[in-house]
C-alpha cells in the first residue's frame, strides 16, 4: 500500500516523483526538531540553489521553523546552524498553525468559549429603524 499511497496522496508527503529527483538530484543539508528532511541539488532559471523539504508527516508549510524558511528562500546562503546564531534564551520555540483544531485561539465572548461577552458600556446606542 506504501507505493500506491505515495502515487495518489500529494497532501500527506512526497509523492513518487519528488521521492526520484531527491535520489537523483538532492543532496541532504540538513534536518530539524520536527523530522523534517531539507534538500538542495541543482539550480533553478536564474542561476539560484534549488532547495525543498520532504516533510514528516502531512505537507503543512507552517510545520517549517523560521530559520529553515529563511533557508529555503535563499535568505540564508548557508544551513542555519552555521548561518544562525545560537538562539537566545527568551526565544521561545515555533508552533504550527493552530486554526482549525481544538488548540486554536478562542477571544472572549466566541461560541466556542462559551459565548459570554463582556456588557455594554453606556456609550452604546442601538440603531433603530424609524
Amino acid at each position: 500500500m506504501g507505493l500506491l499511497k505515495s502515487i495518489f496522496t500529494w497532501w500527506d508527503g512526497a509523492g513518487v516523483s519528488t521521492n526520484l529527483f531527491t535520489r537523483r538530484k538532492g543532496n541532504r543539508m540538513g534536518s530539524d526538531a520536527l523530522g523534517n528532511i531539507y534538500y538542495q541539488g541543482g539550480t533553478d532559471v536564474h542561476g539560484n540553489p534549488r532547495r525543498w523539504v520532504i516533510y514528516s508527516g502531512s505537507n503543512d508549510a507552517s510545520r517549517v521553523p523560521p530559520e529553515w524558511h529563511g533557508w529555503l528562500h535563499g535568505t540564508l546562503a548557508d544551513t542555519p546552524d552555521k548561518a544562525l546564531p545560537p538562539a537566545r534564551a527568551w526565544q521561545g520555540a515555533p508552533q504550527a498553525n493552530l486554526t482549525g483544531t481544538r488548540e486554536a485561539y478562542r477571544p472572549a465572548g466566541a461560541l466556542e468559549a462559551g459565548g459570554k461577552r463582556a456588557a455594554a458600556t453606556g456609550d452604546y446606542e442601538a440603531w433603530s429603524p424609524n
